[in-house]
Parts: structure tokens; C-alpha cells; sequence
């Protein structure tokens, strides 16, 4: 019985849908490490961090509403575990923007992008704890990895001598423990309603947290003040595009390719660092940089590989 031939068109749309999925993680990932840059240049101006978080999820809560506006369908709303999960993650983000920023104003952009960039390894730690991962001697010295890349990027063996003091890297530490209780409850809320209704709550979890932390003089500051195209920009790219780029271009790309795209994040942060802030790093912060960024890419790599390699599937909403 003879065989169907492929269909070259279809192959080759679906290649092109593969490419333009991973530019579009690549562009989330780099306005992600552009907003870690803008961040920067507002906290060295005086502002709050807990302000510059909640304008940036603010106008990122926008886009968003628009988002599921637009695509209402199988929102899940109705879903009360869409909406407990919806909060933790919200709370995960409003942790991660601040903590993220409060290293940046007391540290350097670069050392702070790294320590979030940590994450997957408090994801490890926490599945291990809670069953949902089975712990492997590859993991193991992973995580070690990344532990001794910490120590040699933060300084913190010689705090008192070093750049890196010991809030700036606890709240990039806790910028990454932060985004891993996001990434938790994004992976509950998940089979319960639609990202764009998942992100709405989230969104709106972080507003209402961050505006009853944030410094009120500031807050109405923000709207009369030279700088709001930063924070417009921050939230633009660093909240409202970015999110919705990353997780539409996720349906066609490989979790291994979205692995290594990611690294785009820190780099950018580092160079936007180096070259607007005046930035510098010591050869052992380097060094410890690159060991934080090529493990856990390593590790994210492994994970992807042992998930059987499954094509991703567009979603229907």
C-alpha cells in the first residue's frame, strides 16, 4: 500500500512557525534584560524599587486585560483553583519584580540578573522536597555548581571586601526563589483557564500587594515626573509585551531551545550594565557568572531531554 508523501508546505510552515515562536522568546527574554537596565537607571535616580515593580506590573496588567479581551476563550474564570493558583503566582512575580530591583539599587544589574537567574534550581529544591522531582547525582552537582558560581560572583566568602553586599545578594537570591513560586503557580493554574486570564489575576495580585507597600508620595510622583517614559518602556517591555511574547512563542518552541534562549535575559541585563551604568566586574565574578548561567542552562537542557522530547503543541486558545 503506498505511502503518503509530506506535505512540503506544511513542513515548511511549520518551520517557519518554529522560528518565529523562538524570536519571540528571544525578544521576551531580551526585553526582560533591557527592563533589568531601565531599572537600574530609576533606582539610581531615588526611586522606591517597590514603586518601579508596581508600575511596571501595572501597565503590564494592561496589556494583559487587553490580551484576554481579545481572546476570552476557555478564560477559566469560573475556576476557583485557577484563581488560588492565579494568586500564588501573582505573589511570586510582586516578589521577584521588587526583590529583583532591590539588588539592582543596592548591588549592579549584572550580579542581579544572575542570582535570578537562579530560579530553576529553588524549582529543584522545592520539587524534590514536595515528590515531583526524583533527586539524581547529575542535580545534585548542578545545584552545587550553581551554589559555588553564587560564592564566587557575590563575594560573599569576603562580604566585607568585596562590591556585592549581603542585601544585594539576598534580594537576587530572593528575586529567583520569587519568580520559582511564579513558575509554581503558573504550573497549577495552568489546566484551569488560559494564560491570559492566569496573567490578568496575576497582574492584579501584584497591584494591589505593591500598592499598599509602596511609598504613596512616589506613586503620585511617577505621573508628573520626567521619567515616566522610563517606567512606560519598563512596563511595556519589561511586564505587558514580554510575558505575552514568551508564552505564545513557547507553543512552538522546544523547551531545550527556550533552555538556551534564556541566557539572552542576564547577558543583556550584564552588558546594558557595563555600558550605560558603568558597570564592572572582577575576572572571579566573571567567572562565577558563567558557571551560574551555563549550569542551569545545563540543567533546564537535562530536564527538557528526560521530558521525552515531546513536539509542543499550539493551544487551541
Amino acid at each position: 500500500m503506498p505511502h503518503a508523501s509530506p506535505n512540503p508546505l506544511k513542513s515548511l510552515t511549520n518551520e517557519k512557525l518554529a522560528g518565529l515562536s523562538t524570536l519571540l522568546v528571544v525578544l521576551a527574554a531580551f526585553s526582560w534584560g533591557l527592563s533589568g537596565g531601565i531599572g537600574g537607571i530609576l533606582t539610581g535616580q531615588g526611586w522606591d524599587p517597590v514603586v518601579v515593580s508596581f508600575y511596571r506590573g501595572a501597565i503590564g496588567l494592561l496589556f494583559v486585560l487587553a490580551w484576554l479581551a481579545l481572546r476570552p476563550q476557555g478564560s477559566g474564570l469560573a475556576s476557583g483553583r485557577m484563581w488560588l493558583w492565579s494568586a500564588v503566582a501573582g505573589l511570586g512575580v510582586a516578589g521577584n519584580f521588587t526583590f529583583y530591583f532591590l539588588s539592582i539599587a543596592e548591588g549592579s544589574v549584572a550580579v542581579a540578573a544572575t542570582l535570578m537567574y537562579c530560579a530553576p534550581v529553588f524549582v529543584y529544591l522545592v520539587s524534590f522536597a514536595l515528590g515531583l522531582e526524583r533527586p539524581t547525582l547529575f542535580k545534585w552537582v548542578a545545584i552545587v555548581m550553581v551554589l559555588l558560581g553564587v560564592v564566587l560572583l557575590t563575594g560573599i566568602y569576603d562580604i566585607g571586601a568585596g562590591d556585592v553586599t549581603l542585601i544585594a545578594a539576598g534580594a537576587g537570591l530572593a528575586s529567583g526563589l520569587s519568580y520559582a513560586v511564579f513558575i509554581f503557580g503558573f504550573k497549577f493554574a495552568a489546566p484551569h483557564g488560559s494564560p491570559q486570564a492566569i496573567l490578568v489575576i496575576a497582574f492584579a495580585v501584584l497591584v494591589l500587594i505593591l500598592f499598599s507597600l509602596g511609598d504613596p508620595g512616589q506613586m503620585v510622583d511617577v505621573l508628573s515626573t520626567s521619567s515616566w517614559p522610563l517606567f512606560l518602556v519598563l512596563g511595556v517591555l519589561g511586564a505587558g509585551l514580554s510575558f505575552i511574547f514568551y508564552i505564545v512563542g513557547l507553543n512552538y518552541t522546544a523547551p531545550a531551545v527556550a533552555s538556551i534562549v534564556a541566557m539572552v535575559e542576564p547577558v543583556t541585563a550584564s552588558l546594558f550594565g557595563v555600558v550605560f551604568l558603568d558597570e564592572s566586574l572582577a575576572a572571579v565574578q566573571i567567572f562565577g557568572m558563567a558557571l551560574i548561567l551555563l549550569t542551569v542552562t545545563g540543567l533546564s537542557l537535562h530536564s527538557s531531554l528526560q521530558a521525552k522530547a515531546v513536539p509542543p503543541q499550539p493551544r487551541s486558545d
